[in-house]
């Protein structure tokens, strides 16, 4: 079972002393993260509830201090582009979600992965 999140981040340079300068200060390409999604029903699965809505980060400025502590550099944005999981990845978080739909004030699984990730999920092919 494999899932993960992926977000796009631009961090910015800081020399280690005064005596360097950088112009600009922000590179200008930006870094893929993926971050491991915890097994559904676990601790920290929620993690797309309570980042997330619609496949947008619902709070920039607390999503760019979680990419800080991540990376350990300064982040000058962040952007959440997918949940890529596994077929039994998938099958599972529908379950954790339907065993406790009220957490998700939602009628049904579908319903609650519109809200929170809209059309970002990737089930990927797996070799089993």
């Amino acid at each position: 079972m494999d899932g993960r999140y992926v977000f796009q981040v631009r961090v910015r340079l800081e020399p280690a002393t005064n005596a360097v300068f950088l112009e600009p200060s922000t590179a200008e390409t930006s870094v893929t993260l993926f971050r491991e999604a915890p097994e559904p029903g676990t601790e920290g699965w929620l993690f797309f509830r309570d980042t997330l809505w619609r496949g947008e980060i619902g709070d920039e400025a607390h999503a760019r201090r979680l990419a800080e502590e991540w990376l350990d550099e300064p982040v000058e944005s962040v952007s959440f582009r997918e949940l890529q999981v596994d077929g039994t990845y998938f099958a599972s978080l529908k379950d954790a979600i339907a065993d406790d739909l009220a957490a998700f004030k939602a009628d049904d699984v579908d319903e609650v992965l519109s809200k929170y990730l809209g059309s970002s999920i990737r089930v990927l092919e797996t070799d089993e």
